[in-house]
């Protein structure tokens, strides 16, 4: 599904009101928001805070849908669209209580829930003196916040923050999500995310020079590789991992369970002859097969070799950071035909050689301070992560996974938000069990972007699974283990709950 920028969203709905009529489209967005707001109401009447557009007429419409006792404010004054108008009388008629402004934080402190309805997807900033205001007095209550659209003092499209925003429980996006929800510094003032998409269209918005999108539980469940009934170990998936030293064999380890788990059918590893007795007492159903990294061009020979036996390489974690490592792991590359996921030391010895890779099926995952050196451009600055990255492809055109709170997913035709993971993946292996996973779906066919996508979705899911069976404590072994539950999804609800 498509995350979009406000000109984006505002072709979406124009389209959108268009083919469907704008009182339609309010009134749906009524329903999928009174269908989230049981999720986060507590004792207290729902107040909402309402601003003189359309986002005020969908707090209208949704207040309209629900029971119990309901306050908006609001500027009596304002007429607005003959949508806004049709949620008004509709709210009047089943009972909400119309209170018009000054709004005190003390106004607000009874409430169960909070509806931000005050700017949506045409806010710009700096926000003015009234808006700034009545966000203070919603933030002020100590009441959780529902906001509409998008949380009122963050930029739809940069993310950017006011200084004075709205700190919402939850966002309900109308629609399509927009970006400022999703990239950082913005997601801090989201909360959970939701999409109402209201039977509008994605492609309404046109092609641009920022095509963004995020995957779904539906998408998921239809990219994700199955096995055919009559599969064999091989062609279910035969990834060879070149990972791993004598210092950090665990990374080979850990490589060679993510793509197990992933459903290779036959998983081998290339590692230095000093490592390869550990990672053997750890892989059982696994074969370890050794090269000398003292002698580099025979050692690129023995794994080519190897190579041709398998349907997909991944390379880099644990692998020492000599020059004889960097000259494999450039001449394996260079002279390969198979698709390629590179991490971790393969970075590092890719650095000042991309061009030497360009054309490659290859994908590449790094975190913040690995993409730093790799593009030569130094630390990612606060907010900057999508336009380094779509700077990067553009240079290089290599298909790129550059890990964090939000992962991206790029290549030159468009950038995937990652929107599942959980603060338990932040432990020693993880990015190796996901460089096996990302190498088990390039065996099986999926392209160096849709396997990154696939993968980190995948990966995400998992790492929440873990939590859940252990609160406390997960490691990256856990992780590899809970793939296989992790794949058996629930089909997608409407609204679709993003994070």
């Amino acid at each position: 599904m498509r995350a979009v920028t406000a000109a984006q969203m505002r072709a979406i709905d124009a389209a959108a009101v268009a083919r469907d009529g704008e009182t339609t489209l309010m009134r749906s967005a009524g329903n999928a928001i009174a269908r989230v707001i049981p999720r986060y109401r507590g004792d207290g009447p729902v107040i909402a805070v309402a601003g003189s557009g359309n986002n005020g007429g969908d707090a209208f419409a949704a207040l309209a849908k629900l029971d119990g006792r309901r306050i908006i404010y609001c500027d009596p004054a304002v007429t607005g669209s003959a949508a806004r108008t049709d949620a008004q009388k509709r709210a009047r008629a089943a009972g909400v209580e119309l209170r018009t402004y000054p709004v005190r934080a003390d106004d607000l402190r009874e409430a169960g829930l909070l509806i931000d309805g005050l700017l949506g997807v045409n806010a710009r900033l700096p926000l003015d003196a009234a808006t700034t205001e009545r966000i203070a007095a919603m933030n002020a209550s100590g009441v959780p916040i529902l906001a509409l659209d998008i949380a009122t003092g963050c930029d739809p499209t940069t993310a950017e923050l006011a200084e004075v925003h709205v700190n919402a429980v939850a966002t309900v996006a109308l629609g399509r999500p927009k970006l400022g929800s999703m990239l950082e510094p913005g997601r801090n003032a989201t909360g959970d995310l939701w999409c109402a998409p209201l039977g509008m269209r994605g492609d309404d918005a046109g092609r641009g020079d920022l095509d963004t999108f995020f995957m779904t539980n539906d998408d998921f469940d239809a990219l994700l590789p199955r096995r055919s009934e009559d599969a064999e170990k091989r062609s279910s998936g035969a990834p060879l991992v070149i990972a791993g030293s004598e210092q950090f064999p665990g990374a080979a380890v850990l490589c060679a369970l993510g793509a197990a788990r992933a459903g290779a059918g036959y998983v081998t590893v290339a590692a230095p002859k000093p490592a390869a007795a550990t990672m053997r007492a750890h892989l059982l159903e696994q074969v370890v097969m050794t090269y000398d990294e003292d002698d580099p061009k025979n050692a690129i020979a023995a794994i080519l070799a190897l190579a041709n036996h398998c349907s997909s390489i991944a390379i880099g974690p644990g692998l020492g950071l000599s020059d004889a490592m960097g000259e494999i792991v450039r001449g394996v590359m260079t002279q390969t035909t198979l698709p390629i996921v590179a991490d971790a030391s393969a970075l590092f010895h890719l650095a000042k050689h991309l061009p030497e890779v360009a054309g490659k099926r290859l994908i590449l995952t790094p975190h913040a301070g690995e993409f730093a050196r790799l593009s030569g451009k130094g630390t990612i600055a606060d907010g900057a992560r999508l336009t380094r990255l779509r700077a990067f492809i553009d240079e290089y055109g290599i298909a790129t996974l550059l890990k964090g709170r939000t992962t991206l997913i790029a290549d030159r035709t468009c950038v995937h938000i990652n929107p599942t993971g959980t603060p338990a993946l932040a432990t020693a292996g993880t990015g190796d069990v996901l460089t096996g996973i990302i190498a088990t779906l390039l065996s099986q066919g999926l392209a160096p972007l849709d396997a990154g996508r696939v993968g980190a979705y995948w990966h995400g899911l998992a790492g929440q699974s873990a939590a859940t069976v252990r609160p406390v404590g997960v490691i990256a072994g856990d992780v590899a283990a809970a793939l296989g539950r992790a794949a058996a999804v629930e089909p997608d609800d409407d609204p679709i709950l993003i994070w």
